[in-house]
């Protein structure tokens, strides 16, 4: 019963990706009288951050740009949660949150509550499905949306979310690189890696404890 608020905030958004946002925002506002969508242009408020920083050489091959995207959005939601006394809401799922670390650190991983980070992506599409979220949702190639171009998750992290999923799963078992080969023994590898150098995403803050004596 408590309002919520959909918040657009297209960067050099590509135009199907509009659409579904739009397509779910429409059936939400016919099923609910306490939704509203909200659009925020970023574009041009991205395009003059990166004309007022200096120009030097991009070493991270583009993810520097692509995690200030994720970034300028935290910024906006907050600021617009803060107007309407509201919580800013996660998107993430177990795989991405706790698993491969695969989110913008105060970005997309900047919220207040996440309610379905303990569902793995698998049981986030049987939610979507019972939900009657729109097809061209569930069908859609997951993407981050953040290097305007066609690049998908998949892509990005060299491994389906399913074959993710799984090696999680074998994670949690206690498995080890020599219980697999060729493909699984491939994903496992690539799991792994992923979950332990994220870990700086998913662990508190390292605070430097200052000894009694030297205080």
């Amino acid at each position: 019963g408590r309002p919520v608020y959909a918040v657009e905030m297209p960067i050099h958004q590509a135009s199907s990706e509009v659409e579904r946002s739009r397509e779910l925002c429409k059936l939400l506002e016919s099923r609910f009288n306490n939704f509203e969508m909200i659009t925020v242009p970023l574009t041009e408020v991205y395009e003059a951050t990166k004309s007022a920083l200096p120009q030097i050489e991009d070493v991270s091959g583009g993810l520097t740009f692509a995690n200030t995207r994720a970034r300028l959005r935290m910024t906006t939601l907050y600021t617009l949660a803060a107007q309407r006394r509201a919580l800013v809401v996660g998107t993430g799922n177990k795989i991405e949150d706790f698993g491969v670390g695969f989110f913008t650190k105060y970005g997309d991983g900047g919220v207040d509550l996440s309610p379905i980070a303990d569902l793995m992506k698998s049981e986030v599409y049987e939610l979507a499905a019972y939900l009657g979220v729109p097809n061209s949702i569930q069908k859609a190639q997951p993407t981050d949306g953040l290097f305007g171009d066609s690049r998908t998750d998949e892509d990005q992290i060299g491994a389906s979310y399913d074959e993710l999923e799984w090696a999680m799963n074998m994670q949690d078992k206690g498995k080890i690189f020599e219980d697999f080969s060729g493909r699984e023994k491939e994903v496992f590898k690539i799991y792994t890696r992923l979950n332990t150098i994220n870990q700086h995403k998913m662990m508190p803050i390292p605070v430097c404890e200052i000894p009694t004596n030297l205080k």
